[in-house]
């Protein structure tokens, strides 16, 4: 698909300044300062860019504000990565959308209720007693269990195990080979063997959550574990039982979450992170990559380290780490001196 640039500035509600001449030149897609082609769009949401942005070969630029002496023309908008991501939009790939109705080899079991215009795909299972809302897609290959519920305009892509009596809300996606209710991880060593504690509780997933491939959301063992309305989850993260995770939080790739543990609105823990059991974190802290959080922490924190502690703490204790291959020298070179001066003192008085 391509626009123009005058088109493009349209659909985002932009400002078109800069060169009106060229303002009908023809874009096909949306590109990094780096890489943007002359048939490209770039943008700039930081300022450290800007000296770039005057030297690259992009057709236009998305702005927040115009950027002085480039003749290009710049498309300003209030918020440039909401425009980065409605332009992206435009340039999609047009995918032919999956076909509404039931596939013939599809199993849907009894008493299940299908809202309008659900799509359910080739290979597919729906046991006994589901409940799907309208508009809903669900992919090749699926597994829905008894009794669940998933609703209105979700997609679960291709190969999604959703458990027994697990509830989805309104617009939830749920990437590849993820799996939503599994028995969570709880064992107690008796007469000489590890006996898992049944986990007869589920699984509810709020509206607008998105949840990356090859995922784990484990069911609770008694009330359900619970992600937040908003929360967007990577790719192979680890959620286990009777975890709560708060609104709007975000998840990285290879995060862990262990049993029980309470997430607070907001909060973000980046790739890596792992959180013991049974800890609170509290709203809006954020958490950095390969951290290890093993107790409750406030809201609003930046924490960084393993365990983990305040950013600004971590710098320091990183600091000295890294001090350490010098100071085992000096060390060294201390210790042979003393050596040395004690050798020359046994001597003196021997003599």
């Amino acid at each position: 698909m391509a626009l123009t640039i005058r088109e493009l500035a349209a659909r985002l509600g932009a400002e078109l300044v800069g060169d009106d001449a060229n303002a009908d030149g023809e874009i096909v897609g949306v590109q990094p300062v780096a890489t943007a082609g002359s048939n490209a769009v770039t943008f700039v949401s930081d300022p450290r860019h800007k000296s770039a942005a005057t030297k690259c070969l992009a057709a236009a630029l998305i702005v927040d504000k115009p950027i002085e002496g480039l003749a290009k023309p710049q498309l300003v908008v209030g918020n440039v990565n909401a425009a980065v991501i409605e332009a992206l939009n435009c340039f999609a790939p047009k995918l032919k959308p999956p076909a509404e109705g039931i596939d013939a080899s599809a199993r849907v079991g009894e008493n299940v209720r299908l809202g309008k215009a659900v799509s359910i795909g080739p290979h597919a299972v729906i046991a006994d007693n589901v409940e799907i809302g309208e508009g809903t897609a669900i992919a090749d290959g699926c597994h829905i269990g008894e009794n669940s519920r998933i609703g209105a305009h979700c997609r679960l892509d291709s190969h999604v195990v959703v458990y027994h009596g697990c509830v989805l809300g309104h617009h939830v996606i749920v990437q590849a080979n993820s799996t939503i209710g599994s028995v969570g991880f709880g064992y107690s060593f008796i007469d000489g063997a590890h006996r898992l504690f049944p986990h007869n509780g589920g699984v509810i997933i709020e509206d607008f959550v998105h949840i990356g491939a090859n995922s784990c959301i484990d069911r609770a063992k008694f009330g359900n574990t619970i992600i937040g309305a908003g929360t967007k989850i990577d790719n192979l993260v680890q959620i286990a039982h009777n975890v709560v995770i708060g609104k709007c939080c975000l998840i990285a790739a290879q995060v862990g979450v262990a049993g029980s543990c309470r997430l607070g609105d907001g909060v973000v823990l980046a790739g890596q992170v792992g959180l013991a059991d049974n800890i609170e974190v509290g709203a809006g802290t954020m958490v950095g990559a390969q951290a290890g959080v093993v107790s409750t922490v406030g809201p609003g924190l930046k924490l960084a380290w393993s365990p983990a502690i305040e950013v600004r703490e971590a710098a320091r204790v990183v600091a000295h780490v890294l001090r350490l291959p010098k100071l085992a020298q000096e060390l060294k070179r201390l210790t042979a001196k003393v050596e040395k001066l004690e050798a020359a003192e046994d001597n003196k008085e021997r003599g």
